[in-house]
Protein backbone atom coordinates (compact mmCIF):
# COMPACT_ATOMS: atom_id res chain seq x y z
CA UNK A 1 0.00 0.00 0.00
CA UNK A 2 1.31 3.39 -0.79
CA UNK A 3 2.23 5.84 2.40
CA UNK A 4 2.74 9.10 1.97
CA UNK A 5 5.40 10.95 4.74
CA UNK A 6 6.74 13.88 6.40
CA UNK A 7 9.35 15.08 8.86
CA UNK A 8 9.93 18.67 10.02
CA UNK A 9 13.23 19.03 11.31
CA UNK A 10 15.53 20.96 13.79
CA UNK A 11 17.42 22.79 10.47
CA UNK A 12 18.84 22.36 7.39
CA UNK A 13 22.45 21.51 8.28
CA UNK A 14 24.44 18.14 8.37
CA UNK A 15 23.70 18.09 12.10
CA UNK A 16 19.81 18.45 11.79
CA UNK A 17 17.36 15.80 13.23
CA UNK A 18 13.53 14.97 12.74
CA UNK A 19 11.53 16.59 15.52
CA UNK A 20 7.95 15.05 14.27
CA UNK A 21 7.22 12.77 11.66
CA UNK A 22 3.45 11.62 9.90
CA UNK A 23 2.12 9.38 7.37
CA UNK A 24 -1.03 8.50 5.74
CA UNK A 25 -2.12 5.58 3.87
CA UNK A 26 -3.64 5.25 0.95
CA UNK A 27 -6.70 4.65 2.36
CA UNK A 28 -6.84 7.27 4.17
CA UNK A 29 -5.62 5.69 8.04
CA UNK A 30 -2.87 8.66 9.10
CA UNK A 31 -0.24 8.81 12.29
CA UNK A 32 1.50 11.90 13.41
CA UNK A 33 4.61 12.31 16.21
CA UNK A 34 6.50 14.59 17.64
CA UNK A 35 10.11 13.16 18.57
CA UNK A 36 11.62 14.35 21.36
CA UNK A 37 15.38 14.28 20.80
CA UNK A 38 18.04 11.91 21.62
CA UNK A 39 20.70 13.33 24.12
CA UNK A 40 23.33 13.75 21.42
CA UNK A 41 20.78 15.84 19.22
CA UNK A 42 21.33 19.49 19.76
CA UNK A 43 21.16 21.54 16.68
CA UNK A 44 18.40 23.62 16.29
CA UNK A 45 17.63 26.89 14.13
CA UNK A 46 15.45 29.31 15.14
CA UNK A 47 14.75 30.06 11.43
CA UNK A 48 13.32 26.67 11.05
CA UNK A 49 11.54 26.99 14.24
CA UNK A 50 10.19 30.15 13.00
CA UNK A 51 9.02 27.95 9.74
CA UNK A 52 7.47 25.19 11.07
CA UNK A 53 5.85 26.66 14.47
CA UNK A 54 7.48 23.35 16.70
CA UNK A 55 9.97 25.07 19.82
CA UNK A 56 12.18 22.36 21.11
CA UNK A 57 10.87 23.10 24.93
CA UNK A 58 7.30 21.72 23.15
CA UNK A 59 9.41 19.28 21.74
CA UNK A 60 11.04 18.13 25.17
CA UNK A 61 7.66 18.04 26.76
CA UNK A 62 5.59 16.60 24.79
CA UNK A 63 7.31 14.69 21.86
CA UNK A 64 7.38 11.21 22.13
CA UNK A 65 10.74 8.82 22.97
CA UNK A 66 12.43 8.80 19.67
CA UNK A 67 13.15 5.13 19.77
CA UNK A 68 10.00 4.43 20.72
CA UNK A 69 8.78 6.43 16.81
CA UNK A 70 11.22 4.76 15.36
CA UNK A 71 10.03 1.80 16.32
CA UNK A 72 5.95 2.41 15.94
CA UNK A 73 7.56 3.54 12.15
CA UNK A 74 9.30 0.03 11.58
CA UNK A 75 6.30 -1.68 13.05
CA UNK A 76 3.70 -0.09 10.90
CA UNK A 77 5.23 0.77 7.89
CA UNK A 78 7.70 -1.88 6.78
CA UNK A 79 6.52 -3.70 3.39
CA UNK A 80 4.67 -0.74 2.16
CA UNK A 81 5.61 1.43 -0.79
CA UNK A 82 6.78 5.04 1.47
CA UNK A 83 6.60 8.18 -0.88
CA UNK A 84 7.91 11.68 0.30
CA UNK A 85 8.08 15.15 -1.53
CA UNK A 86 11.58 15.22 -0.50
CA UNK A 87 13.29 11.63 -0.10
CA UNK A 88 16.68 13.26 0.01
CA UNK A 89 15.63 15.05 2.74
CA UNK A 90 13.43 12.93 4.74
CA UNK A 91 15.72 9.70 3.92
CA UNK A 92 18.48 11.55 5.49
CA UNK A 93 16.06 12.31 8.95
CA UNK A 94 14.61 8.91 8.54
CA UNK A 95 18.34 7.61 8.79
CA UNK A 96 18.91 9.73 11.88
CA UNK A 97 16.22 8.10 13.80
CA UNK A 98 16.22 4.66 12.99
CA UNK A 99 20.38 5.32 13.74
CA UNK A 100 19.80 6.39 16.89
CA UNK A 101 17.33 3.65 17.96
CA UNK A 102 19.95 1.46 17.00
CA UNK A 103 17.57 -0.17 14.06
CA UNK A 104 18.77 -0.90 10.17
CA UNK A 105 19.00 2.39 8.90
CA UNK A 106 17.91 0.88 5.58
CA UNK A 107 15.05 -0.89 7.42
CA UNK A 108 12.60 1.69 5.91
CA UNK A 109 13.21 3.24 2.01
CA UNK A 110 12.01 6.18 0.47
CA UNK A 111 11.30 7.10 -2.75
CA UNK A 112 9.64 10.29 -4.27
CA UNK A 113 6.07 10.83 -4.25
CA UNK A 114 6.07 13.00 -7.93
CA UNK A 115 6.97 8.92 -8.95
CA UNK A 116 3.76 7.50 -7.98
CA UNK A 117 1.90 11.01 -8.81
CA UNK A 118 3.05 10.13 -12.27
CA UNK A 119 2.62 6.78 -12.45
CA UNK A 120 -1.37 6.87 -11.24
CA UNK A 121 -1.85 9.59 -14.59
CA UNK A 122 -0.32 7.24 -16.94
CA UNK A 123 -1.97 3.78 -15.70
CA UNK A 124 -5.40 5.35 -15.90
CA UNK A 125 -4.77 7.70 -19.12
CA UNK A 126 -2.74 4.52 -20.76
CA UNK A 127 -5.70 2.46 -21.00
CA UNK A 128 -7.74 5.16 -23.74
CA UNK A 129 -4.66 7.44 -25.19
CA UNK A 130 -2.11 7.03 -27.53
CA UNK A 131 1.07 6.88 -27.13
CA UNK A 132 1.62 10.46 -28.79
CA UNK A 133 -1.00 11.75 -26.46
CA UNK A 134 -0.27 10.25 -23.37
CA UNK A 135 2.61 12.48 -22.44
CA UNK A 136 1.36 15.66 -22.69
CA UNK A 137 -1.95 14.56 -20.69
CA UNK A 138 -0.53 13.04 -17.87
CA UNK A 139 1.59 16.67 -17.81
CA UNK A 140 -1.24 18.25 -17.74
CA UNK A 141 -3.41 16.41 -15.15
CA UNK A 142 0.09 16.80 -13.12
CA UNK A 143 -0.19 20.53 -13.67
CA UNK A 144 -4.03 20.75 -12.53
CA UNK A 145 -3.74 18.64 -9.33
CA UNK A 146 -0.91 20.88 -8.00
CA UNK A 147 -2.15 21.53 -4.67
CA UNK A 148 -0.77 24.84 -4.42
CA UNK A 149 0.18 28.38 -6.61
CA UNK A 150 3.66 28.56 -8.01
CA UNK A 151 5.60 30.61 -4.81
CA UNK A 152 3.27 29.21 -2.35
CA UNK A 153 4.60 27.07 0.36
CA UNK A 154 3.53 24.06 2.35
CA UNK A 155 2.62 24.22 5.51
CA UNK A 156 5.54 22.75 7.24
CA UNK A 157 3.86 20.60 9.14
CA UNK A 158 4.27 16.63 8.77
CA UNK A 159 0.84 15.84 9.12
CA UNK A 160 -0.65 18.37 6.74
CA UNK A 161 2.31 17.96 4.38
CA UNK A 162 2.28 14.29 4.13
CA UNK A 163 -1.90 14.59 3.70
CA UNK A 164 -1.69 17.20 1.19
CA UNK A 165 0.79 14.23 -0.47
CA UNK A 166 -2.09 12.13 -0.40
CA UNK A 167 -4.88 14.63 -1.28
CA UNK A 168 -3.19 14.93 -4.45
CA UNK A 169 -2.22 11.41 -5.42
CA UNK A 170 -6.33 11.29 -4.70
CA UNK A 171 -7.18 14.31 -7.03
CA UNK A 172 -5.10 13.32 -9.51
CA UNK A 173 -7.16 9.71 -9.95
CA UNK A 174 -10.24 11.88 -10.42
CA UNK A 175 -8.69 13.76 -12.66
CA UNK A 176 -7.06 11.32 -14.92
CA UNK A 177 -10.50 9.17 -14.87
CA UNK A 178 -12.23 11.96 -16.27
CA UNK A 179 -9.89 13.03 -18.71
CA UNK A 180 -9.79 9.13 -19.51
CA UNK A 181 -13.50 8.99 -20.05
CA UNK A 182 -14.83 7.58 -16.57
CA UNK A 183 -13.34 4.03 -17.97
CA UNK A 184 -12.90 2.22 -14.26
CA UNK A 185 -9.43 0.40 -13.79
Amino acid sequence: MLVFLDFEASSLSKQSYPIEVAWVFEDGRRESHLIRPAPSWDDWDAAAEAVHGITRAELLERGEDHATVARRMVDQLSGHDLLASAPSWDGKWLSVLLRAAKLPRHSLRLRDSDDAHRERAHAILSRTLSDNALASAVAEVLEQSEPRRAGEPPAHRALADAAEEHARWIAIGQLAETRAGGIPA
